[in-house]
């Protein structure tokens, strides 16, 4: 059961992680973050890195490699607002 939790747990993460590599090229490629909203990037940021924080402390691969790479992708949005917003 524990190994069907891991790769349900790797799967997810995959899945709502890659879903801020669009948005990441979209901003990159127009410049533009014009709709993209500066609290609530900050307030995601930090949460995903409370998260990444917390699956550190209990050891869960998948917690921990979703939130790291999440916290990359949803930074760059966020250091692109501040640059270019």
């Amino acid at each position: 059961m524990t190994d069907l939790a891991e790769a349900i747990g790797l799967m997810a993460g995959a899945l709502t992680t890659l879903s801020f590599v669009p948005q990441v090229h979209q901003t990159w490629r127009t410049k533009s973050t014009r709709d993209i909203s500066l609290p609530m990037f900050l307030a995601f940021c930090t949460g995903v890195l409370l998260w990444l924080i917390y699956g550190i402390m209990i050891r869960s691969l998948p917690v921990m490699l979703a939130n790291g790479v999440t916290l990359i992708l949803s930074g760059a949005i966020l250091v692109m607002k501040l640059r270019w917003g």
